[in-house]
């Protein structure tokens, strides 16, 4: 069964957790096996305290909407119970991480990493498959071609719904470890970066063996002029 992921973003009242800016918005989208799921996670926050004035040009949020909004340690509870053991995908980890770090260190409630299996940058991972190139979220949707016209402002649920569509992008065929790339320098590096030694093997079920041997029987029936199907010449069936 593949890892739960959860697609997180959050918007805030400044850039420096460290001096006291706060967490003002969460948002998280759920994907399961590469599908989004039904739960989302969407909380706007009281601060309690100023939003700097570049942070509000950012995302729009005031002080005004956000004071009758819960405080974080209120819905701490319930955003870890929605994250718990999950993977994390997060566009510049270290920011949001730092933030969400700050407020659970005022709950009590440890850090975030220890309340999941992992964390994904897709700000590295984006510097990796596209070196020199920008990177930011509005470049990846352009790069992608994931519609983001509606993004006037940034907000966290928003952000994090095109993010979920930016990484199944950067992420598509790795089932075949195969990754669209700029050039097939780049595709022949990524292929290079897998480690086989962790890849995981699924053995077919009976019924999946089954179904497999009658499809092979219709080939036969299909290729007798020929002598059989040639899958079952080179099994030596």
């Amino acid at each position: 069964m593949a890892a739960r992921q959860i697609v997180l973003d959050t918007e805030t009242t400044g850039l420096d957790a460290k001096n006291g800016d706060r967490v003002v918005e969460i948002g998280c989208i759920e994907l399961l096996n590469r599908r989004v799921g039904e739960r989302g996670f969407h909380r706007y926050l009281n601060p309690e305290r100023d939003i700097e004035e570049g942070a509000a040009k950012v995302h729009g949020l005031t002080l005004e909407f956000l004071s009758d909004k819960p405080r974080f340690a209120e819905v701490a509870a319930e955003f870890l119970d929605y994250i718990a053991g999950a993977e994390l995908i997060i566009h510049n980890a270290d920011f949001d991480v730092g933030f969400l770090d700050a407020e659970l260190k005022r709950a009590r409630l440890g850090r975030l990493k220890s309340h999941v299996s992992g964390v994904v940058d897709t700000l590295a991972m984006a510097r990796e498959l596209h070196p020199g190139k920008r990177n930011s979220l509005d470049a990846l949707c352009e790069r992608y071609a994931i519609d983001n016209a509606h993004r006037t402002l940034h907000g966290a649920q928003l952000d994090a719904r095109l993010l979920a569509d930016v990484y199944l992008a950067m992420t598509r065929g790795q089932e075949s470890l195969v990754i669209e790339l700029d050039t097939p320098a780049e595709a022949a590096a990524a292929v290079a970066r897998v480690d086989n030694s962790k890849l995981k093997i699924v053995k077919a079920s009976k019924e999946e063996e089954a179904a497999h041997q009658a499809y092979l029987d219709t080939l036969d029936k299909a290729a007798a002029k020929a002598g059989g199907s040639l899958w079952r010449k080179l099994q030596g069936t």
